[in-house]
């Protein structure tokens, strides 16, 4: 079994910035890949970056690509997603999960991840 919290979220004006974490507990962090998605109202839930278990390989969705930067501590067991140059259309809950059986690719379908956690809420103004 494992746990995963986010936090960071919060409400930021266009163009500002915010840095979200997720703390994973019970099983061993470094093994496996890890991803955020976000889910705006009346959409679906979509990807936005993932890693791999060594932080060797990432991805990205091109909506946030040269904006956002995804990485990890696996001494502290939490992967951070940093989001810069923050647009209204970023406005969304973000979800971080967890591939525990194929850690070595950054998975971008959210049905490839085994664990998530409950969101943390980032508003954007414009």
């Amino acid at each position: 079994q494992v746990q995963l919290v986010e936090s960071g979220g919060g409400l930021v004006q266009a163009g500002g910035s915010l840095r979200l974490s997720c703390a994973a507990s019970g099983r061993t962090f470094s093994g496996y890949a890890m991803g955020w998605f976000r889910q705006a109202p009346g959409k679906e839930r979509e990807f936005v970056a993932a890693i791999n278990w060594s932080g060797g390989v990432t991805y990205y969705a091109d909506s946030v690509r040269g904006r956002f930067t995804i990485s990890r501590d696996n001494a502290k067991s939490t992967v951070h997603l940093q989001m810069n140059s923050l647009k209204p259309e970023d406005t969304a809950v973000y979800y971080c999960a967890a591939n525990l059986k194929h850690g070595d690719l950054a998975w971008v379908d959210r049905y490839e991840y085994d664990y998530w956690g409950q969101g943390t809420q980032v508003t954007v103004s414009s």
